[in-house]
């Protein structure tokens, strides 16, 4: 599958595009702020991409996981005019498109629910949603309903209900018309009935060759919503934390140990096989430029999720070294921004991209352990006859590393230089490699 091999943009177009925070009134002119897009494709082409993520498009309260409208683009952002525009630039540039799927919950202004508000017991959409009429809300609506996780701007649908099922599959069909899209994010997977998921599965295979379902997975065993009949992709947030942690606290063992447990070559490893979406950060999280300790580790942690097992994931602004913390709330982590940069870190990101795309056994390999310390980690990927060593050095002072290369040389994809093993391998500090091995 084509997206196994992916490098992933990820865009918050409501914040990119500098939209109010609040949702347009249903009959506001469309504003196309979307189409500020067409000024990143290039860019995006450059940083080594060859997929789009974008999170919600469509017409929303606020943020846009408060879906009032699963066929309506949001009218900050613009219409379907413009919407399609960008769909198509991005193809034309060669690159995928995924949208977000927000399937679990709507808003409060969601046009079924608004029906459930006004007419109570006798709205004929009373069951979409999980409703007593023996209770109340804190919105004082004459009823209580369930939230998602306890937010209540946040309504629960009843995807047990074959109606709720249509219309959002309806949705999904005319994305695919109108927008060309190759796949979709689903927002909190792990909240979806396996079942939901099935459906999903099977309709979504007779509507395009190859279309990706990528599942926002947290903790757990990611088996029970990613494989045969569900997501071929979840987000991997079980390594997320090591990803940056290792290196702040100089424990590779961290990051080196969670590989293992998931892609190592024991029978019992977790995903081995499976290509999950790898992420420093995205929209829900402090930036990587701002969580790691030391900025000369900027460059090493993204060579991790270019060099580890997984699809890597880019997201807009990080790759120049944006900075953002959870704490300052979502505006610090979705800026506007009105036009894309480039610095030393876009070009680093670039070669890690070649370099994956260049070998299979970067974006399909299996993964074993060669080296381990506090401060470095090397290990292997191959795939059949290739194999690539990752050598990471995340310490101040340069390190000769000793062990079996299994070959005399090696070429480093990242520099193009030869690397001789004999005498043990030289790191120099803060750097990384990708060392081809001639055998």
């Amino acid at each position: 599958m084509w997206f196994d091999q992916a490098a992933v943009y990820q865009i918050y177009p409501l914040g990119l595009c500098a939209a109010p925070e609040e949702g347009a009134a249903d009959a506001a002119a469309p504003v196309p702020r979307i189409l500020s897009l067409l000024d990143w494709v290039e860019h995006i082409r450059g940083c080594g991409a060859d997929t789009v993520l974008l999170n919600p498009v469509f017409s929303s309260d606020r943020h846009g996981y408060d879906t009032r409208d699963y066929f309506t683009v949001d009218p900050r952002l613009g219409g379907e005019e413009e919407l399609a525009r960008v769909c198509q630039a991005f193809h034309q540039a060669g690159l995928r498109v995924m949208l977000d799927g927000v399937f679990n919950h709507v808003g409060r202004g969601f046009w079924a629910f608004r029906d459930v508000r006004e007419h109570k017991w006798d709205s004929p959409y009373k069951d979409w949603f999980h409703i007593r009429f023996d209770g109340n809300s804190n919105y004082n609506d004459g009823f209580w309903y369930e939230g998602w996780e306890g937010h209540y701007e946040l309504v629960k649908l009843n995807l047990a209900n074959p109606a709720v099922v249509a219309h959002q599959f309806d949705a999904v069909r005319s994305w695919v018309e109108r927008f060309d899209i190759d796949g979709l994010r689903l927002d909190v997977a792990y909240c979806l009935p396996v079942e939901y998921l099935g459906q999903l599965r099977a309709f979504v295979d007779g509507l395009k060759p190859e279309f990706v379902l990528l599942g926002e997975t947290l903790h757990g065993d990611y088996n029970r919503w990613m494989g045969p009949g569900l997501c071929d992709s979840v987000t991997n947030y079980e390594c997320y934390k090591g990803l940056w942690s290792s290196f702040n606290s100089m424990n590779m063992f961290e990051i080196g140990h969670s590989l293992a447990r998931q892609f190592g070559p024991e029978p019992w490893t977790l995903y081995k096989g499976r290509h999950l979406l790898s992420f420093l950060d995205n929209h829900d999280v402090t930036r990587i430029a701002s969580q790691l300790s030391r900025p000369e580790h900027l460059p090493l942690a993204y060579a991790m999720i270019f060099g580890m097992p997984g699809v890597p994931a880019v997201y807009y602004g990080s790759e120049w070294g944006l900075t953002g913390q959870k704490k300052d709330g979502d505006a610090a982590l979705r800026p506007a921004l009105s036009r894309p940069e480039e610095n030393q870190l876009t070009a680093w990101i670039a070669k890690l991209a070649a370099a994956r795309r260049s070998s299979r056994a970067l974006w399909d390999g299996d993964y074993k352990n060669v080296l381990l310390t506090n401060q470095q980690i090397i290990f292997q990927r191959r795939y059949q006859e290739q194999r690539v060593l990752v050598a990471i050095n995340a310490g101040s002072e340069p390190y000769t590393a000793h062990f079996d290369a299994g070959c005399g040389l090696a070429w480093d994809l990242l520099s193009g230089r030869e690397h001789d093993f004999g005498g043990g391998s030289l790191l120099p500090p803060y750097s990384a490699q990708f060392w081809k091995m001639e055998r």
